[in-house]
């Protein structure tokens, strides 16, 4: 994954929009053709509907977007938003303000858990609720090469060292946590991440109630 490793960082504040453009940055690559991407759009700009063999899960980092179709149905994301495009229809962005989002893709051999439905505006944090004194996961997709779940804190609890079998994105979408990393310890919060490289011992504990996506990739 080409992403800084052992540090908190920011998807929004190291993709800002450039005037009047569209960019991208692939940041992860698998060889079933999935990937992982982050886009910023300038304000006033678009990315045309477009028909794609895979479907793609979008998560905005930073300001507003529409995803539209080309049967005229549009959907309005903001900051913290979530949409899986629909198989099969030409799909596109367009931005009035800018925006900054992640793009997965989603291959044909990938399950999607039944809580999420293609074409629907959702958001992380609120898949997943919080209960006292647990730790409560949901699989919100998987594959042979990639898994991405969405996990919530109770104050005070968390995962003790462990090393993942490949690279880990984690999006902190709720509260505040401490990661132990490679021996030291980082403060994440809500709308930051962190990228650990496979095999890299790390953990993880609430700093009161905390709510995290993790993206993890397999060779």
């Amino acid at each position: 994954m080409k992403e800084k490793t052992g540090m908190v960082f920011s998807i929004a504040r190291d993709n800002p929009p450039l005037p009047g453009c569209t960019v991208s940055r692939e940041v992860a690559h698998g060889g079933d053709g999935g990937y992982v991407a982050y886009f910023s759009l300038a304000a006033e700009t678009d990315i045309s509907a477009e028909s794609f063999p895979c479907r793609k899960l979008l998560l905005v980092a930073d300001g507003g977007m529409e995803a539209f179709t080309s049967d005229g149905v549009s959907r309005t994301l903001s900051a913290g938003d979530c949409m899986v495009t629909p198989s099969g229809i030409p799909v596109g962005m367009r931005s009035g303000n800018g925006v900054v989002y992640t793009e997965i893709s989603i291959n044909r051999s990938s399950e999607m858990n039944k809580a999420i439905k293609a074409g629907e505006v959702f958001r992380l944090a609120e898949l997943v609720p919080y209960q006292e004194g647990r730790i409560v996961n949901m699989d919100v997709l998987s594959n042979p090469t990639m898994k991405f779940v969405v996990m919530s804190f109770d104050a005070g609890t968390g995962l003790s060292e462990h090393a993942a079998p490949g690279e880990a994105l984690i999006f902190a979408l709720d509260g505040e946590g401490v990661i132990g990393y490679e021996g030291k310890e980082h403060l994440i919060r809500a709308g930051e991440n962190f990228h650990f490289a496979k095999g890299g011992a790390h953990w993880v504990k609430a700093k009161g109630r905390f709510k995290m996506a993790l993206l993890l990739t397999l060779e």
